[in-house]
């Protein structure tokens, strides 16, 4: 196992992410513990030492199982982290509260790391609003307890949203998560974000380095030009290795939802291969072979926004859309994701009329992706 360095400790490379844990019939609040101790053992043996839980993974039951399992080991053998669950802004007045309940849930009497959960443009005012919530406050109250040794957030938000968060908080936060993989590297500003990081000297952890499993396979037609250029490694390797190649990358929490997908991230993470510069290249090139297959040619030129009726933000919306779109098969957008946009400007508001289509450069047809976006939104 590659180890990195924070601070005072030696960090495994590659953390196990208890959100996408093996689960009974699929049912997501019922997980199958068996299954789950069977790799946390595997994963102690083989050298994963840090643990990510939040509040509501699993419907509320990965700390519980999490907890449980680790319970057996000694308190310094691993890493906990845990998160509060700040994407609901309704907890945010609720601190002491839930994060007591969440040191019962998993049988710890500190978090090792403890975060901000989901910073986004739904919740940043309230997350800033420490005057009315104390929620701030009293988190750096339990650091200087000792019953929270590192405090960082996770974000989803935009780079914008990140710098106020970090204009705010910044001297006093000691890493951040962010969605980091080979797609969203620029698609979703993951680079200006680690370059924003790095201005406040925060190391880097990565959630989703396979967009949620999208990652691990691909079609033979890029799969075979990254096999080309490394025969022996696998899809997800890749994925994998294009972090390694990031300095300040310094764990990669991966969601293992059964066995063999821990072993075989392990087995990856047994070694340190960055990608040459070639292969990096190689790699981008993919990337953009795969955009202009998959998403709408948008360049924001926002000419359609100003003939639709509805005063619809196109542009912004296609973002979203082509962000789902680039490795979904079935479209799904969580809508959450549609973050600060007003409920009544989402794509169901579009009343066909096609005014927009008249004036895209690029052609698009607008229309047909607000009917497939809005039955593809879960509430």
């Amino acid at each position: 196992m590659i180890y990195k360095k924070f601070q005072n400790l030696e960090l495994s490379a590659l953390g196990l992410g208890a959100m996408r844990l093996p689960t009974i019939d699929g049912q997501e609040g019922c997980i199958d513990e068996a299954a789950t101790r069977e790799m946390v053992d595997y994963a102690m043996k083989n050298g994963i030492n840090y643990y990510d839980t939040a509040y509501g993974y699993h419907n509320g039951q990965s700390e519980i199982v999490m907890g449980k399992i680790l319970k057996d080991y000694p308190r310094e053998s691993f890493y906990l982290a845990s998160k509060f669950p700040g994407y609901d802004p309704a907890n945010i007045p609720k601190g002491q509260e839930i994060f007591e309940e969440q040191l019962k849930k998993c049988q710890v009497d500190y978090f090792d790391f403890y975060l901000f959960h989901n910073v986004n443009g739904v919740n940043i005012d309230p997350y800033l609003d420490d005057e009315s919530n104390g929620l701030y406050s009293y988190l750096m109250e339990q650091k200087k307890n000792g019953r929270i040794r590192h405090l960082g957030f996770s974000v989803h938000g935009d780079y914008d949203i990140t710098k106020r968060f970090l204009e705010a908080y910044g001297e006093d936060i000691e890493f951040c998560q962010i969605q980091l993989n080979w797609i969203d590297y620029d698609y979703q500003e993951a680079k200006r974000k680690i370059e924003l990081l790095g201005e406040y000297n925060i190391p880097v952890w990565v959630m989703e380095p396979l967009r949620g499993g999208k990652l691990a396979t691909l079609q033979d037609v890029y799969a075979d030009k990254l096999k080309a250029m490394r025969p022996e490694e696998t899809v997800p390797g890749w994925a994998f290795r294009f972090l390694q190649t990031i300095p300040t990358v310094c764990v990669t929490l991966s969601g293992m939802s059964n066995f063999e997908q821990l072993k075989q991230n392990i087995a990856t993470f047994r070694t340190e291969e960055p990608l040459s510069e070639a292969e990096w290249n190689g790699l981008m090139e993919v990337k953009s072979e795969m955009f202009n297959e998959k998403t709408l040619p948008c360049t924001s030129c926002r000419y359609c926004t100003s003939y639709c009726p509805q005063g619809l933000d196109i542009p912004a919306l296609i973002s979203v859309y082509n962000d789902q779109a680039l490795t979904s098969g079935d479209l799904v957008v969580p809508a959450w994701l549609l973050g600060p946009i007003p409920e009544e400007k989402w794509p169901a508001a579009c009343v066909g009329c096609r005014s927009c289509e008249k004036v895209c450069p690029q052609e698009i047809k607008i229309s047909e992706m607000m009917t497939a976006f809005a039955a593809a939104i879960q509430k």
